[in-house]
């Protein structure tokens, strides 16, 4: 069986010691990757990652939007983004190599608005800013995937108990005309799933799955056709169970694969061979 993990990041720093064995490993497994890119630096290595690799790896370059200011990036990471511009030309020039099959990830993240707001880090005004810095910014990066014909791929997530991300998401979606893009993590409700996919989206699904309590991932597997799901790790973030507090890499797509063929109760080989379609089809992989 072959699978392809559209979305994982083995140039981050938590391979620094052992990113070719991860990769060596998934390879081995049966599991391409496309390492994503979150800003200058890290888009960068990723296509330098492309050079060990003649076949298997691909690439994905752009700017997050939470990399759009400079602020705690999370929590549990504790430590401090740097305030990056979307250079349009850097990123293009990243995107000449012909495995670089995205430009992403790029989007929309409300998620600590609501608490800045609350803890006085930040004013109403401040979020109205930084929300329009950041359509901003992806409207950018859509015209450069579209300028070089290579998929969007969208980080959205939304303030806690809304759908305010994938509302915007999808008005900017429907204005620009933005139709080749997929929508990396997926956890938002199967209404939100369903405007997308009427726009010619793929939804991005990965280990969040195995351990998701809402129930919300799971009716959005249920719900939408196979034809426009596709497999991610989110590596090293994520990790399914039974993998839970380990850090997370491509091979270990084979559990989210597992639950998807249960909630549609086919074979995983129907599984294997139609996300690896799907992927082949949306980021022109040329399996």
């Amino acid at each position: 069986m072959i699978f392809v993990d559209t979305h994982a990041h083995i140039q981050f720093a938590g391979y620094k010691t052992d990113a070719d064995e991860v990769i060596t490993r998934a390879l081995e497994a049966g599991v391409m990757v496309i390492n994503v890119g979150t800003q200058k630096d890290t888009s960068r290595y990723a296509v330098e990652m492309l050079n060990r690799y003649p076949k298997g790896l691909y690439a994905a370059v752009g700017l997050h939007p939470e990399h759009t200011w400079r602020h705690l990036h999370d929590e549990d990471e504790g430590f401090f983004t740097r305030e990056e511009g979307f250079d349009y030309e850097y990123y293009k020039s990243l995107a000449q190599n012909p495995r670089v099959v995205g430009i992403g990830e790029c989007g929309l993240d409300y998620y600590w608005f609501k608490k800045s707001v609350e803890s006085g880090e930040l004013t109403e005004g401040e979020v109205l800013e930084l929300k329009n810095r950041q359509k901003k910014v992806f409207e950018q990066q859509g015209m450069l995937a579209q300028e070089l014909n290579k998929v969007l791929c969208i980080h959205c997530r939304p303030s806690p108990g809304t759908s305010d991300a994938y509302d915007d998401l999808v008005s900017i979606l429907k204005t620009l005309n933005f139709k080749k893009f997929e929508v990396h993590c997926f956890t938002g409700n199967l209404a939100s799933a369903k405007k997308l996919v009427g726009l010619g989206g793929y939804l991005g699904i990965n280990g969040i799955l195995t351990f998701d309590k809402t129930g919300k991932c799971a009716d959005v597997v249920r719900n939408i056709p196979l034809e426009h799901i596709i497999l991610e790790t989110d590596a090293p973030y994520l990790s399914p169970a039974p993998y839970r507090g380990k850090r997370n890499e491509p091979m270990y797509m084979i559990q989210t694969a597992q639950k998807v063929a249960e909630l549609k109760d086919v074979e995983l080989e129907a599984i294997a061979r139609q996300t690896t379609e799907n992927a082949n089809k949306l980021f022109g992989l040329g399996l």
